[in-house]
């Protein structure tokens, strides 16, 4: 496959996050209440999603709402890279599958990870960190991840990377159901709407601090790179995104360095006032930038133990100015370049 790296010794790659919206095999149900893709609309979902992807050129892609891993590994194929690149455990077609069986994602889309790079190791962060579980108003702890994170560590021209893709809970109400699926709550009830909303937001503060607590292992007193990225479902400054990222905490401890992580948009060497037309979402009629990319402290241009630096950081979101049917996905695109030292 191509390689982006720069001509001479510079050594440099892209990387990207997606939400593909329900991206599944054709003719199989994902949701009850959805319909199967056709044929057609399966090859016209996956001609879109790769027109949109191949302007990223994009080494590593972290992708959220996949459904089957088989529909992954052809957009893949269809962006130059090869099946093998392919990592979506919770959403595997192969019957040898412990989590699947080879039937692909149940009830709730998975996310995965293509990369380029050689992978070193991965695993799926599947149970809610114990000092991070709460109880979720009228349900009871919660434990374990509703779509749990992925964590995949390459070797990216010799340096190892760790890359975490997470998909938080929506901030969508979660309202109680029996067994069946019935309701079992007044959806026009708007103290009953509030409580709903405030379930979503316990559990998507949950998995933010589990995401945070493994992050912290990962990183504390070591000098090896990690990059945070995906839908977070929350914009940056708030307060469950900044769970997982602690960048504020630098401004009065220096030490934190060493665990924090930092918006790859806020300290991108070009083009910096992106930061500030960027969109990647619109909820209730807003725009707003809730599909993130957050690196460690060894891309920091300006910190002594620095193994490279975020060159710029891009958004591809004109295909969310389209009318809502002509959309293959409803997210956009986030990529940065970053570039390693010689």
């Amino acid at each position: 496959m191509r390689s982006n790296a720069s001509n001479g010794n510079q050594k440099h790659f892209y990387i990207a996050t997606a939400n593909l919206l329900n991206f599944a095999n054709p003719n199989r149900i994902y949701y009850d209440n959805a319909p199967a893709y056709s044929n057609n609309e399966y090859e016209h979902k996956l001609h879109g999603i790769t027109s949109l992807l191949s302007k990223a050129h994009a080494d590593i892609i972290a992708v959220q709402e996949v459904w089957d891993s088989k529909a992954l590994e052809a957009l893949a194929v269809s962006l130059g890279f090869e099946p093998e690149h392919v990592l979506a455990p919770l959403a595997s077609n192969d019957s040898a599958s412990p989590y699947t069986q080879g039937q692909g994602a149940q009830d709730t889309p998975a996310v995965g990870i293509i990369s380029r790079f050689e992978q070193l190791e991965s695993s799926l962060l599947e149970d809610i960190a114990p000092k991070a579980v709460i109880d979720i108003p009228d349900i009871g702890p919660y434990r374990r991840f509703n779509r749990p994170p992925l964590l995949l560590r390459v070797n990216a021209y010799g340096q190892p990377i760790t890359i975490v893709t997470a998909h938080l809970k929506s901030k969508r109400a979660f309202f109680l159901r029996d067994k069946d699926g019935s309701l079992l709550e007044d959806m026009d009830d708007p103290n009953v709407r509030v409580r709903a909303k405030l379930r979503s937001l316990c559990m998507r503060a949950a998995e933010a601090a589990s995401i945070r607590m493994s992050i912290i292992e990962r990183l504390y007193h070591t000098r090896e790179p990690l990059i945070l990225l995906g839908d977070m479902n929350d914009v940056t400054g708030s307060v469950t995104t900044q769970l997982m990222t602690e960048t504020g905490e630098v401004n009065y401890d220096k030490s934190m360095r060493d665990v924090a992580l930092f918006d790859a948009a806020r300290i991108q060497s070009r083009y910096d006032w992106m930061r500030d037309v960027a969109y990647t979402h619109i909820y209730q009629g807003m725009p707003e930038v809730i599909d993130q990319l957050f690196v460690s402290e060894e891309f920091l241009p300006d910190s002594k133990f620095s193994l490279g630096q975020v060159e710029r950081v891009d958004y591809f979101n004109d295909h969310l100015k389209w009318d809502y049917a002509d959309r293959v996905i409803d997210h956009g695109i986030i990529r940065a370049k970053i570039k390693l030292n010689d």
